[in-house]
């Protein structure tokens, strides 16, 4: 697709970047087969290919609207076109830009400002523990539609005493919302690494990887919580204090991933960024290779067992079949299901700004899902255990939580 950028987008920090993006489109349409909102809407301003050319004429100098920023505010940025398309087009690359001009350029409206303004004050701040658990008191009288956005709290249980004692040393992300919404996660983490002799701490100044506020358009605040997180990480890395940073939220892996595109413009952090990316795993990467170690723990066989694999970690981290062939070898009888590519609708706070969308994705991916009569849908991201688990009764839980209870809990099941 030929091209010619405006002066102030050729002169950019991504003028070169956008170029080369929108030159390798081909406009085949591959891509509309497996974006979420083309599916569900319809309208190819709604797909990939139609948002590219939109962006294309905003950074060739066409003055946007707030019809173009809704656009792509719909897109949920799951990647799956990436997944798909022929000419590798990094579109999420070329989204990030766009949002970002975007926002520059139209002013949204006060109900707009106001929503993303508040979910990046509360998702962020020490505050939403507290009031998470205080929704939870009193979530039997919410309405429905919020009540769904509360999960029922489970117990977290005992997490392992002095793992320092462990040769091996991973640091955990202490992510923004999991501690409050689902400790369960990360205390069922810190005993299956810890039961394969791993283990895990927090490191102080290490917090939110960033993703929220960078996808609520206020990128320069995201970039200040990356340069927290790698001067945390970095030199205890580097020092062999620690092997990895080990992510279980795939949406924070995901994002974490992605530091060295984010930061590639900073002169003192574009390097350094570079180099934590090799250290970055998500669990399963970590326990792929002790699967024989963790079946002999076990002490029970999984059920019928549905794994929604997150758009964060199959298109995002190209880690489609990671996880799956890990459960298959510890015994889960993972039951496959249709469209197992598209999107969950959940897609951090997309759920909220994007209600009617991603209800309709939730229930689509539901029904596949559920088509298998599973006894539970396991995933490996937060967002989308919520998300899913608000339309459903069946338990929906993060797949190292059923690990963590085949391990420590009843003796095995002689199925």
């Amino acid at each position: 697709m030929q091209t010619k950028l405006a002066d102030w987008a050729r002169n950019a920090d991504y003028g070169k970047d956008v170029e080369a993006i929108i030159g390798r489109c081909t406009h085949c349409g591959f891509c509309l087969a497996t974006c979420p909102t083309f599916q569900i809407l319809g309208d190819e301003l709604d797909s990939p290919r139609g948002r590219i050319y939109q962006m294309k004429a905003v950074f060739e100098g066409a003055e946007p609207s707030h019809a173009t920023q809704q656009h792509l505010d719909r897109c949920l940025t799951c990647r799956n076109c990436e997944t798909t398309c022929p000419s590798g087009v990094e579109y999420g690359k070329l989204v990030d830009a766009g949002r970002r001009v975007l926002d520059q350029r139209v002013r949204r409206p006060l109900r707009e400002r106001l929503l993303r303004a508040g979910l990046r004050r509360l998702m962020g701040s020490r505050g939403f523990g507290p009031l998470y658990r205080l929704g939870r008191f009193v979530r039997p009288v919410l309405p429905a539609a919020l009540k769904s956005k509360i999960p029922r709290a489970r117990a977290a249980g005992a997490v392992p005493q002095h793992p320092e004692r462990h040769t091996r040393q991973v640091l955990l992300l202490a992510n923004c919302v999991q501690p409050a919404m689902l400790p369960s996660i990360d205390a069922a983490t810190r005993r299956v690494l810890d039961a394969v002799g791993i283990g895990t701490r927090v490191v102080a100044g290490s917090g939110c990887c960033g993703a929220i506020n960078f996808h609520l358009d206020v990128q320069d605040a995201a970039r200040r919580q990356m340069r927290a997180n790698v001067d945390a990480w970095l030199p205890l890395l580097e020092s062999g204090a620690a092997e990895a940073v080990v992510v279980n939220a795939s949406g924070c892996g995901a994002f974490i991933k992605d530091y060295a595109q984010h930061l590639r413009h900073d002169p003192q952090y574009a390097e350094r960024a570079a180099r934590l990316m090799p250290y970055v795993k998500d669990v399963a990467e970590l326990l792929a290779p002790l699967a024989d170690e963790l079946r002999a723990r076990m002490r029970r066989v999984p059920g019928r067992t549905a794994f929604h694999a997150p758009c964060t970690l199959q298109h995002w981290q190209g880690l489609r079949g990671t996880t799956e062939r890990l459960l298959q070898e510890l015994g889960f009888d993972l039951q496959a299901f249709a469209e197992p590519h598209l999107c969950c609708g959940s897609a951090g706070t997309y759920s909220i700004t994007q209600p009617e969308l991603s209800r309709s994705l939730r229930d689509r991916k539901l029904a596949a899902i559920e088509a298998t009569h599973p006894e539970a849908i396991v995933s490996a991201n937060i967002g989308c255990i919520c998300h899913l688990q608000g339309g459903t009764s069946t338990p929906v839980k993060h797949w190292v939580e059923c690990v963590d209870e085949a391990m420590h809990g009843p003796a095995r099941d002689d199925r």
